[in-house]
């Protein structure tokens, strides 16, 4: 079987395929200055063209792991989440409070998703 790595660094590959699987590295915001809501839409938007470059897109998702930093930003972060998710094709999820990497971040997003047929 053949593992395929995109935008591969030191650290890690952004991109991982195998076996039909698409596999993101975490992703997070464009901006850290901005609120929730746009950190959110951003990352979201990163994760969209990375689907998109995988041959993938949101509607083949499988996971989503949603990291927020607390949990007074789930609700935006949903309003968010629940424009963007195309009806009938939301992925098995889970969204906790976790410690972000750099303490402007509010949200991190890590997805696996299936490859387009």
């Amino acid at each position: 079987m053949t593992i395929e790595r995109l935008q591969t660094g030191a650290r890690m590959s952004r991109i991982v395929k195998h076996n039909g699987t698409v596999y993101l590295c975490g992703q997070v915001c464009a901006d850290a200055q901005k609120g929730i809501k746009e950190q959110t839409q951003t990352m979201l938007d990163k994760v969209e063209a990375l689907l998109d470059e995988a041959g993938s897109s949101k509607e083949h998702m499988l996971s989503a792991t949603i990291y927020v930093k607390i949990m007074e930003y789930f609700a935006d972060m949903n309003a968010v989440w629940d424009a963007w998710v195309p009806e009938g094709y939301a992925p098995a999820r889970a969204c906790v409070e976790a410690k972000m990497a750099r303490d402007a971040l509010l949200v991190e997003i890590s997805v696996v998703a299936a490859l387009k047929e």
